[in-house]
Order: structure tokens, then sequence, then C-alpha cells
């Protein structure tokens, strides 16, 4: 977050904000619409051209490495349409023309999972249409049928669905804890300005390894 001033952090945490609603007992990794369409040159959601977003997903293999090793429960989220006319994306196809990648047999292929974030049997993996992971999907029920408390929040973006669905998960009672190096956006700023709203007033912003030693811990 070294794109927020220190004059910006100062104003809310002397306001009141950003305090740390800290970890639960019971973590799941969460994984966000991780797909090819946010890592290819061709695709209208390439992120690649910010170096620390091109990063991220080896620092979600490194949290779902420890997460399985943990036996920590694993939940990944995918976007699916299926109406020719995108009319099952509602009003969101008319701000979003890009979410055409998700539509049912296009041709480019950019829902393909990346290699080594691809779900498992056991794993939780709920399709939803907008941009919270919770909204529309049996997440919250999945969650609490194993009574988690925590969720470990990667994927994409940071200002879109990651952003959303960590101000559900607080909503829903899931302390969302977003890890920083695993999330990705377009720009470092956006990027930043995105962690420290979220930071200041509905999750906690964490490190890499400070998730992955939460998980191992739990």
């Amino acid at each position: 977050m070294s794109h927020v001033s220190h004059s910006q952090s100062s104003s809310y945490a002397d306001s009141g904000f950003s305090n740390r609603m800290g970890w639960g007992k019971r973590p799941a990794l969460l994984i966000i619409d991780v797909c090819r369409a946010y890592w290819d040159s061709s695709s209208p959601l390439d992120i690649s051209q910010n170096p620390a977003a091109a990063a991220s997903p080896d620092s979600m293999r490194r949290l779902l490495d420890v997460a399985r090793q943990a036996g920590i429960p694993v939940a990944h989220t995918k976007v699916a349409y299926h109406d020719p006319e995108m009319r099952d994306a509602g009003l969101f196809w008319l701000k979003a023309k890009p979410l055409s990648v998700w539509q049912k047999d296009d041709p480019r292929g950019l829902a393909a999972d990346l290699d080594g974030l691809q779900p498992k049997p056991e794993d939780i993996v709920v399709y939803k249409k907008y941009p919270s992971a919770f909204f529309g999907t049996s997440l919250a029920t999945e969650l609490n049928l194993r009574q988690i408390d925590t969720l470990v929040i990667c994927g994409v973006s940071t200002s879109g669905c990651v952003r959303a669905s960590a101000l559900d998960a607080m909503c829903y009672g899931f302390r969302p804890m977003v890890v920083d190096e695993a999330c990705g956006d377009r720009t470092p700023e956006i990027h930043a300005s995105n962690l420290f709203d979220l930071n200041a007033k509905y999750a906690d912003v964490v490190t890499e390894s400070e998730a992955k030693q939460k998980m191992l811990e739990a």
C-alpha cells in the first residue's frame, strides 16, 4: 500500500478507522476468479503489464500449497454466463463488456484455469455472475457447514471482485484477510488504493508470510 500518503493514513487512523479485526480460529482460503483472462496479453482483462500483478499467481500458489499442507479448506470462484446475449450478466454487462470472456463457448479459451491453481475434488467451487463471491452463490452456506470464521482472500481483481467479496465476507460474519501480494489489478495505484480502503473499513490486509503462518497454526 505504498501509494497511500502518510497524511491519508493518519487521517483515517486518527478518526478511529484502520483497526485490526484479527484472525479467528478456523480459516479457509478463497481464490477469486483466477483464470487465463487476467494474464494473457490478448485478453481485455489482462493485468500482466503491472509487474506485481504479473507475479501474483506465484503468491497464490504458495498460499494454496500451505493451505493443502495444513488441511485448510479451499474455495474457488468461477464466472460463467450462458445466455448468448449476456442477459444473465444483468446491468453488469452494460458497464463491463470484457465479461464476454466467460460467455459459454467463447472461442478464446480465456476462462481456463492457471497451472497449479486448479480446484481439487474436495474443494468448494462456486459459479458467480457478479463481483461478490457471495452474491447468488452457496458460498456462505458451504463455509458455515465447515464452521469457518476467517477467509484468506486472494485473486483478481483487487478493485473489483476481491474488494466486493471481502466486503460481503465481513457482512456475513467471516473475517476477511486480504493477502496483498496474492491479489492483482491493472496498476499499482489502483491496487494500493483499494487495499488501503479495505484495510481502513472492511478487512485486514496481510502479507503472504503472515497468511501462511496463520494457516499453519490453525
